[in-house]
């Protein structure tokens, strides 16, 4: 069984018991439950459950399981024959979160 949900603006396919990593929750603690009711697909056994554009009742119960930064990205600007050059760096913040159940509406 999975299920698309909508978190902070992006789509995500969830499983029950798998870790999924999303865009930084500020304000939120390791450890805290979380209720997503933005939940767009759900797929089992059966035929799929598509919302128009959310499934009335439906909801994703998971759990914080830490912050952390991704990856440097390098961005690199160059014009040529002017001497024109800039080198800069970047890290995402990012939220792991442990999807505990997915209930059906």
């Amino acid at each position: 069984m999975y299920a698309i949900v909508e978190i902070l603006g992006d789509q995500v396919k969830v499983s029950p018991g798998e870790d999924v990593v999303v865009p930084f929750m500020d304000g939120k603690k390791e450890g805290d439950e979380l209720t997503f009711d933005r939940v767009m697909l759900i797929s089992g056994e059966n035929e799929p459950i598509i919302g128009q554009p959310v499934i009335e009742g439906a909801q994703i119960k998971a759990k914080v399981v830490g912050h952390f930064r991704d990856e440097k990205i390098i961005v690199f600007k160059k014009k040529r024959r002017t001497g024109y050059h800039k080198k800069q760096g970047h890290r995402q913040d990012l939220t792991r979160l442990m999807v505990e159940e997915i209930i059906t509406g």
